[in-house]
């Protein structure tokens, strides 16, 4: 038996609910027209969902996070000795009191592996971001700018491009005493050029766009239409990039250790431990190379299933409609 609606009061209206539906997103669509942010929470619910259905992402996130515990809590659960060196207990094979074995320094090969996994996340993460934040500005300043500040700026990146990477790295390596700031501004140094000719290339499009053109007429400056707008709307494009910017620099750092060029031996790296694996590895010490080449493998390859992640849940095409 339906309930009577008593006077005076209004009874729900469906298609009055839709229509004010209809009209939230044809706001939110004027508002990405003019160049403004849509709601954060759908948009980030959109993202975070497409995101989470591809499953190589899932499998790079639980990895990446798998092995920060392992290089961050993982020390003060195995606790070891990574200090000083015991040549007695040198070269060991894996056993119930040494799990991954020892070095020829004596040093309990898994807790060394937690150890230098701190060093090389932590000159990972602050290089890639570093070069993603610097290259970013850059590459926008340069695009806003146009006409011979533009041109100026791109043939110095130009001209830093044409310079084998590795070869910077070794000689400013081989100039500065290495530690773990160094190596970060090194890394850094090296790996903002991508950044700034992809950033600049999206400012191209977005600095002809009206509300861009807008802020000039109404005077606002140049600072402005660079933090406030290009920036903003090119966040896909920099966030994806930083991903493989994280991986590139890990491997950079692997690659300097491996030549003798990394951080000293009092501050181990992955690339370190996978050096001074190779020297022994025909003596039948397995286990003083295989974990840090394992551990770096892993490392890469979840930034780079996290980044094709990102850049598909970041493309609207590919959104969930």
């Amino acid at each position: 038996m339906s309930r009577p609606v008593m006077e005076g009061t209004a009874a729900p209206d469906k298609p009055g609910f839709e229509a004010g539906e209809e009209s939230l997103d044809a706001d939110a669509a004027a508002h990405a027209d003019a160049g403004e942010a849509r709601p954060v929470g759908s948009m980030l619910r959109l993202t975070a969902a497409t995101f989470f259905e591809n499953k190589l992402a899932i499998a790079g996130l639980v990895i990446f996070i798998l092995l920060v515990l392992f290089s961050f809590v993982g020390p003060h659960l195995y606790v070891t000795n990574q200090i000083t060196v015991n040549p007695v207990n040198s070269n060991y094979p894996p056993s119930s009191a040494h799990l991954l074995g020892t070095d020829g320094e004596g040093f309990d090969v898994l807790g060394r592996l937690m150890v230098a996994g701190q060093s090389s996340i932590e000159i990972g993460l602050a290089a890639g971001l570093c070069a993603a934040i610097f290259g970013t500005i850059y590459g926008a300043v340069s695009a806003v700018a146009g006409g011979a500040v533009d041109a100026v700026m791109m043939r110095l990146v130009d001209a830093l491009y044409s310079l084998p990477t590795l070869f910077l790295l070794i000689l400013l390596s081989a100039i500065f005493s290495p530690n773990l700031p160094l190596m970060i501004a090194v890394l850094g140094f090296i790996s903002w050029l991508g950044p700034a000719r992809l950033v600049r290339g999206e400012a191209l499009s977005l600095r002809t766009r009206e509300y861009v053109q807008a802020v000039r007429v109404a005077g606002g400056s140049q600072r402005r239409i660079v933090l406030r707008h290009i920036v903003p709307n090119a966040i896909g494009t920099i966030v994806v990039n930083t991903s493989f910017l994280i991986a590139d620099a890990i491997l950079a750092l692997a690659a300097l250790s491996y030549l003798g060029l990394g951080l000293p031996n009092t501050t181990p790296t992955w690339g370190g431990m996978l050096s001074n694996g190779t020297t022994v590895i025909f003596d039948g010490y397995w286990w003083q190379l295989y974990p840090a080449g394992i551990a770096i493998v892993l490392t890469v390859v979840a930034f780079n299933f996290i980044g094709d992640a990102l850049r598909d849940s970041l493309d609207v095409r590919l959104q969930r409609r």
